[in-house]
């Protein structure tokens, strides 16, 4: 007689059990995630006055609808504020501390946080000054977490924009810093007239260097920005990626068949940094329940859930996930599916991905799912 060794939970997980559980992030943004409040004080003391509202809870709402207009390039516009009160040693160590505390009370036990150091050089910093303030920040996060009963490891993407021509410098300044805290490289900015294919000179570099790097691409532009991506640029990873979903046609039947490069994508388990809640505000996606996501989960591509920017998207990493329970009914072992999905794309040694899967993630989920064993005993007792 064969006998299951685990259940399910009966029902789906509720926004409790979604924030208990552990989650891994590979897309969000430093300059993306603020604190409204920080961004009010780090004005006031940078003497920065074109903030648009001086209230947090204000400026908060004005961020969320600033950006959802649908447009790229108009969502792009709102990190003018929170690139302006980022220029200081003392603000970039402040806003990397507080995004890995955010990220850790939100249950997210790993994450991978990109910038642009070009992007914090006018109140006199170099390069590496800005690098070496933000991953401060980053360890004053993970040590303040961890006084506070939460766990995680944060790791730096460094970023060049695809509209300059600084990208081969920044692949060198991650070089530098591939074993003090970065562990890749990205490039991202409006993808229309700025194809990936601007700046092999760096990503070839990075090859050579045998260091990793992901790719913002298939967000705003289709199918051609995607193949670059890959198939000139060599990208381990696709930041967003979600029109991928243009190669890949469904029959009146629900019979799916795949082009050549959904094909290749799937087949060599090219990672998809998605972002529910992003893809809407820039018009990638008209709904949670239309969000290809849902088909690529189906499919089995290496999907991955993300935030991409938390303040602009007034998300999370467990909000992301609600939606994606009321859209398609995701249980817990969707969460951990698509949260194995992005450690093992994770830009650390292999070692150390196999046992945060092992020791943290797995376990973790097994926990949430051993729960409802026990209600009625809770119940009882209660």
């Amino acid at each position: 007689m064969t006998t299951e060794t685990t259940s399910p939970l009966p029902n789906l997980p509720n926004s409790e059990q979604i924030r208990r559980a552990p989650k891994v992030l590979l897309h969000d943004h430093l300059d993306g995630g603020l604190r409204p409040g920080t961004i009010v004080d780090l004005a006031r003391e940078t003497g920065y006055d074109a903030l648009p509202e001086t209230d947090p809870d204000k400026l908060g709402v004005w961020f969320r609808e600033a950006a959802d207009s649908g447009s790229l390039e108009r969502y792009l516009e709102t990190f003018a504020h929170t690139c302006a009160v980022m220029q200081t040693r003392e603000a970039l160590v402040r806003v990397a501390a507080e995004c890995a505390e955010d990220l850790a009370e939100d249950g997210v036990v790993y994450a991978e946080v990109r910038y642009a150091p070009e992007q914090h050089l006018e109140a006199g910093l170099s390069l590496e000054e800005v690098v070496e303030a933000v991953n401060e920040g980053f360890r004053l996060g993970e040590r303040r977490a961890r006084e506070n009963g939460h766990r995680i490891r944060v790791g730096a993407l460094l970023t060049a924009m695809r509209h300059a021509a600084r990208a081969l410098e920044i692949a060198e300044l991650a070089n530098r810093y591939r074993d003090s805290g970065v562990v890749g490289f990205d490039i991202a900015g409006a993808e229309a007239g700025f194809p990936p294919t601007r700046h092999l000179d760096a990503f070839e570099y990075l090859k050579r260097e045998n260091n990793h790097f992901t790719i913002h691409a298939g967000e705003a532009f289709g199918l051609p920005s995607i193949w670059q991506a890959l198939q000139w640029c060599g990208a381990d990873r696709l930041g967003h990626g979600v029109r991928i979903i243009d190669d890949i046609q469904i029959a009146e039947d629900g019979t799916v068949k795949l082009g050549r490069l959904a094909s290749y994508v799937r087949d060599k388990r090219i990672p998809l940094e998605m972002c529910p809640t992003s893809n809407l505000q820039t018009g990638a996606a008209a709904s949670y329940e239309e969000h290809p996501i849902g088909l690529l989960r189906k499919l089995r591509f290496r999907t991955t859930v993300n935030t991409d920017n938390r303040l602009m998207s007034g998300t999370s990493m467990s909000r992301e996930f609600e939606h994606l329970v009321k859209a398609f009914g995701y249980d817990l072992g969707d969460m951990e599916w698509m949260t194995v999905n992005a450690m093992k794309s994770a830009f650390i040694p292999f070692d150390e991905r196999l046992a945060m899967i092992n020791d943290v993630v797995k376990p973790g989920y097994a926990e949430l799912r051993s729960e409802w064993l026990f209600r009625q005993t809770a119940t009882e007792t209660a």
